[in-house]
């Protein structure tokens, strides 16, 4: 807490302390720099890749569009605010510019979830039920499909955002690396632990709702898989299979690694929590698009033409 005495509702800027502690704070301002223009490099390239051939526009293709747009959101809002701490020094976030860097990070968390359930549910049809797939899954139900989840995740964090908007806050010390609604309802001045049901029932729906059916998926996914009698079609699964789990893992992991130590009562530091959030924001942006240029044969096919073309002269 700040030491200075601030009136309720008075405060129109926060200052994030989440890095006071640290010794080389240029150094990590410079990695997560570093690590934010390789998000967006990546990013970006995937996204140019798939808009710009008419042979990707597919559905499962569409659905990687969908998650390099909600990565780029859901890193920029959190990385913009701590290379300027880091980096500029510039420790001082205003109230409104705060409270919707929070909305959008959050935004980008539950989007992202719905996009991995939506990557999930597009390969078990496409494996399941391979001459029905092209039928079902059409690029017009797909854009549905990725609208529906934005507006519920509007709907959702729309109302978690009024909550944070709400509370009373008389001190404008933030103990956490950027705005997020965990830093901002600690920064209120009220009992904090029942405001934390909204935002706890969105993670138990993540962490005990989608997740677990992510993984029935892949698990049908890997018993399709033991079926195939044809070694090369094996192979192109078992390579679909692993790049959806690292994406997937990449995601969750972070999370659950929380959830587990909060549930068999290990009490985590801020310093701790603050690690595990940066990996949580970061991270996963940084690997989706590196996997799906790598693992994609399409997206790889068209990568390398476009870095190594040749022009072929036909033969006279």
């Amino acid at each position: 807490m700040a030491s200075g005495n601030y009136t309720v509702n008075n405060v129109d800027s926060f200052i994030i302390t989440g890095f006071d502690h640290l010794q080389n704070q240029k150094l990590l301002g410079f990695l997560i720099l570093i690590t934010y223009m390789l998000i967006l490099l990546g990013n970006g390239i995937n996204l140019c890749i798939i808009l710009t051939d008419r042979h990707l526009h597919k559905p499962m293709y569409i659905l990687i569009c969908n998650l390099a747009v909600v990565d780029i959101m859901y890193s920029s809002t959190c990385s913009t605010t701590m290379i300027s701490v880091l980096l500029a020094e510039i420790k001082t976030v205003s109230y409104y510019s705060c409270i919707s860097r929070m909305f959008f990070y959050h935004l980008g968390d539950f989007t992202e979830c719905m996009a991995l359930t939506l990557m999930a549910i597009d390969r078990l049809l496409a494996i399941r039920l391979p001459l029905r797939y092209h039928s079902i899954v059409t690029n017009l139900r797909t854009f549905i499909l990725i609208f529906l989840t934005w507006l519920i995740g509007f709907t959702a964090l729309g109302f978690l955002t009024s909550v944070a908007d709400s509370l009373p806050y008389c001190q404008p010390v933030m103990r956490f690396v950027f705005c997020g609604y965990a830093s901002m309802v600690r920064a209120a001045c009220v009992d904090a632990e029942p405001y934390f049901t909204p935002s706890t029932i969105l993670g138990m729906l993540a962490l005990c709702g989608q997740f677990p059916f992510i993984m029935c998926t892949y698990g049908v996914l890997a018993y399709s898989v033991t079926k195939l009698s044809n070694n090369a079609s094996r192979k192109q699964m078992i390579n679909t299979y692993l790049s959806h789990l690292i994406v997937l893992f990449s995601f969750y992991a972070p999370k659950l690694v929380t959830y587990l130590l909060t549930q068999i009562g290990v009490v985590l530091t801020f310093t701790e929590k603050n690690a595990l959030l940066i990996i949580a924001s970061i991270v996963p942006p940084l690997i989706n698009p590196t996997v799906y240029c790598t693992r994609t044969k399409e997206i790889r096919k068209r990568l390398v033409g476009v870095f190594f073309y040749k022009k072929i002269v036909p033969n006279h």
